[in-house]
């Protein structure tokens, strides 16, 4: 039987109750210390560890091919990765770091070590646009002296000065990408500028660099908003913390904290670090890590989270994380892991292109050539067509199409509470037609709460005081259950003694010497309590699905407690969004009775369920509706569902209390336990989905009609260009939508 599910048994005993519903505890608490205890590492290659750096600058695919290329070229490389989609690299080498960034910094591209100096040394307003707006300038008034035919050598210099400063990078950067062996769009706009002005077309050379400079620009500042969709969430933990010294308070450098410290949050300050509350009570704005609308209390053994916004009262706080392994550290890693990764669909674009691309290089040069060699056609423009085609066949805006659209999914995602692993866990959502479901900690609460109270020898006050009382010497789930409820209603204590726990009976305390007990019905049954009194209503009880404490003595029955793990206040309505976002079916799988899972089935509406599985029952039936062509998901929270979710299609844990071992295999974490999040993600994956497709189309289509332009002699080199960085920047304004996602 599955070890946790067991824990809603009515048969269950209290002992039973107590250990099992305390590994559910135990999970979560683990979870807690998972999510915070492991720092951002990179893998070793041969032994070296890999250092991340931050590129600035690449504004297509084919920019990291050639930063790739140009450092395997480097004595010491072992290993080098750069994700154009995070303006990242991950590079395993012995070289000396300086020797790396003067590398990159020589092939044209900006570097710093790490994503804050990223972030503080991007380059300014009239550092990006001076270059590009000065060539502009330039070219204006060399357009007005050719179109007032004055001085036309003063023209053809002025021209002469925009290709130089507008095209003194994406030549040097052609002429590294051609050095390391790719074809990318510097090479192909390089060759276009340099053809013009051999057939003397100097003010098309011109215009065609001034355009491709603005479009890179455009480009870059749209593509930083995209990569930084999670830069939020870096700004969200202070650089320094209040700490007491002797009677005063002082600030320290957050660096300076180490875990166990107490540190202290005011009214209206973010938390600086993971911690439990130990003094104080406050709501807490955990919106920017859990996706919560709604402020949460929290007090004396609460667990908080870095990055959240103290919003009332002072907290005393004890630090149980670093700085580099909180919580929204953790999140940014694995955020920024999945925006490196690749979706299918993204992958095949990319194999197009590389594809793509040397064809049509090699289409161009026989179309520059063969015409006049063949029909005797004019050189001059029949090379002039072969440059158009050249320009035509960047395909920047296609392989751009995906990334970015992905990027900006993951990001959005991550500050709605909800992590998506990669591009290809985003894709495959947006085919799902059947999702099962765990129950205890996915469709409920996870956590017992009293049901109803029947006294039978005593009044409900009383029956109350003594369970209270003798439930208090206990940590089970379900004592804490009791325990809750008498503090909300604020039930007299009494005091107690002689208290023993019976492993997998209940607990027994003597008060006014008087021996009591608190547990199993068969229990105080085996003990000669007098349980025959209550039998029926024993038997009606038990066909409600609830776990039932008896309290009484050997004298007499005082009464019964029910406790029940409740049922999410949002399963039904978020089951009801799945149906209306094209799932097919939402199925049960627990490890739990037949009639306790009958009665969370018939409160959830789910479309079928299933109990008494083992983890690997679950496994099995994701496996078998797989065989025949389901895509299925399966969402849990426990070390048991773990077999399954790693099985199903795409995995899903409920972060917030799910084990470290289901967030580890799921391929999405719901951070806060929001249930009502995956229809919310469904929906994102398919509008993404919808954009990308969207912007694979209209790349192709503009690239068609601009070929058909190119033989009638409709089509101007400058035009050409226009279309191209037009359409890539269309691309990535498309793109962008995904940011605004609800």
């Amino acid at each position: 039987m599955e070890h946790k599910e067991e824990t809603k048994s009515c048969c269950s005993t209290a002992s039973t109750c107590s250990s099992k519903i305390s590994a559910t505890d135990q999970e979560r608490t683990n979870d807690t210390v998972s999510l915070s205890a492991s720092p951002p590492s990179f893998l070793a290659v041969n032994g070296i560890p890999s250092t991340e750096y931050a590129i600035q600058g690449m504004d297509c695919p084919s920019c990291a091919m050639t930063i790739e290329k140009s450092l395997k070229k480097l004595k010491g490389v072992q290993s080098v990765q750069v994700h154009f989609s995070t303006g990242k690299m991950n590079i395993a080498a012995t070289t000396e770091p300086d020797r790396i960034m003067r590398e990159v910094k020589r092939v044209g591209f900006g570097i710093a070590p790490t994503a804050e100096d990223q972030i503080s040394n991007q380059p300014t307003f009239w550092q990006s646009w001076l270059p590009t707006l000065l060539s502009g300038g330039l070219l204006i008034i060399a357009f007005i002296c050719t179109w007032l035919s004055v001085l036309p050598m003063i023209a053809t210099i002025l021209y002469g000065a925009v290709l130089v400063i507008g095209g003194y990078k994406p030549v040097k950067s052609a002429f590294f990408a051609i050095k390391s062996g790719s074809l990318d769009m510097n090479v192909l706009m390089s060759v276009a500028a340099i053809g013009a002005v051999c057939i003397g077309q100097w003010g098309e050379g011109a215009t065609v660099v001034f355009l491709f400079a603005l479009g890179n620009t455009l480009q870059q500042m749209s593509l930083e908003r995209t990569r930084h969709s999670v830069k939020g969430l870096l700004n969200l933990v202070p650089a320094s913390v209040w700490i007491m010294q002797g009677e005063k308070m002082i600030q320290r450098s957050v660096d300076d904290i180490a875990i166990g410290e107490t540190i202290i949050v005011k009214a209206g300050d973010k938390i600086p670090l993971d911690g439990i509350v130990t003094t104080g009570e406050s709501h807490v704005n955990q919106a920017p890590i859990t996706g919560e609308s709604q402020p949460v209390i929290k007090q004396n053994g609460d667990i908080v989270y870095a990055g959240t916004l103290n919003e009332e009262g002072l907290l005393t706080i004890q630090v149980t994380t670093t700085v580099k392994d909180t919580v929204v550290a953790r999140m940014i890693h694995m955020v920024e892991e999945a925006q490196a990764n690749k979706s299918p669909l993204q992958a095949l674009v990319d194999r197009f292109a590389n594809r793509y691309t040397p064809i049509v290089f090699g289409l161009a040069i026989i179309v520059s050539v063969v015409p006049p060699l063949v029909w005797n056609a004019s050189w001059s423009e029949w090379f002039y067509r072969g440059l158009e085609l050249l320009v035509i066949a960047c395909p920047c805006a296609l392989v751009i199409s995906t990334p970015v659209a992905i990027v900006s999914a993951i990001g959005v995602a991550a500050k709605q509470g909800v992590l998506i692993k990669g591009g290809s866990a985003l894709e495959a959502i947006a085919g799902l037609q059947m999702i099962a479901l765990d129950k205890t900690g996915t469709l409920t609460e996870g956590r017992p709460h009293v049901v109803n109270t029947y006294p039978v020898a005593v009044t409900e006050a009383e029956l109350w005081s003594i369970a209270s009382s003798i439930e208090q010497q206990s940590s089970h789930p379900i004592a804490l259950a009791i325990t809750s409820y008498a503090e909300q209603h604020h039930i007299p204590q009494l005091p107690v003694t002689s208290v023993q726990t019976i492993a997998g009976k209940g607990v027994q305390a003597c008060i006014d010497h008087q021996t009591y007990y608190v547990g199993h019905y068969g229990w105080l049954e085996e003990i000669g309590a007098p349980v025959q009194y209550i039998t029926e209503q024993m038997q009606q009880l038990h066909d409600k699905g609830v776990s039932i404490m008896v309290v009484g003595s050997i004298e007499r029955i005082l009464g019964i407690i029910t406790v029940a793990d409740q049922v999410r206040s949002t399963a039904s309505e978020t089951l009801q969004q799945l149906k209306s976002a094209g799932i097919e079916s939402t199925v049960m799988l627990t490890g739990d009775h037949e009639r306790i899972a009958h009665q969370v089935a018939n409160a959830t509406g789910v479309d079928q369920y299933f109990a008494h599985l083992l983890p690997a029952d679950k496994m099995n039936y994701i496996k078998s509706w797989q065989q025949t062509g389901k895509k299925v998901a399966m969402v849990g929270d426990g070390i048991n569902d773990a077999p399954a979710l790693a099985t199903a299609d795409i995995g899903i844990a409920m972060g917030g209390a799910g084990a470290d071992t289901a967030i580890e295999t799921a391929d999405i974490v719901l951070m806060a336990d929001h249930l009502e999040k995956l229809p919310y993600a469904i929906n994102l994956s398919r509008q993404t989905l919808r954009i990308i497709k969207q912007n694979i189309w209209f790349s192709i289509t503009i690239k068609c009609i601009a070929l058909l332009f190119i033989f009638p002699g409709w089509l101007t080199l400058w035009v050409a260009v226009l279309s191209d960085t037009g359409a890539a920047l269309l691309v990535i304004l498309n793109s962008l939508r995904v940011l605004k996602s609800k």
